[in-house]
């Protein structure tokens, strides 16, 4: 089976010295978006934290099918405010 999926981020700021960005995907086929992950970024930022969160980025991606993993929903907002819920 194959899957199809847009990948983009949207990036939040919490504070005067956080950020999030969120992994977000669209279901090509179905139009329905899901959050796969947020990183948070304080400073100091070093490559190494780039570089990790980049490797569990993809690394999450190939372990199981996006949408198999939890709901999704029909607007990116609604998916951001459930993963927000889910972490607190």
């Amino acid at each position: 089976m194959s899957e199809t999926y847009k990948s983009f981020d949207i990036w939040k700021r919490r504070g005067a010295h956080e950020l999030v960005r969120y992994r977000c995907f669209e279901d090509c086929s179905t139009g329905r978006f899901c959050i796969q992950s947020a990183d948070f970024y304080r400073l100091p930022i070093t490559n190494d934290q780039i570089q990790s969160l980049e490797k569990q980025f993809i690394e999450l991606l190939l372990d199981q099918s996006l949408f198999e993993r939890g709901e999704s929903f029909a607007s990116i907002e609604e998916a951001i405010k459930n993963h927000d819920e889910s972490l607190a």
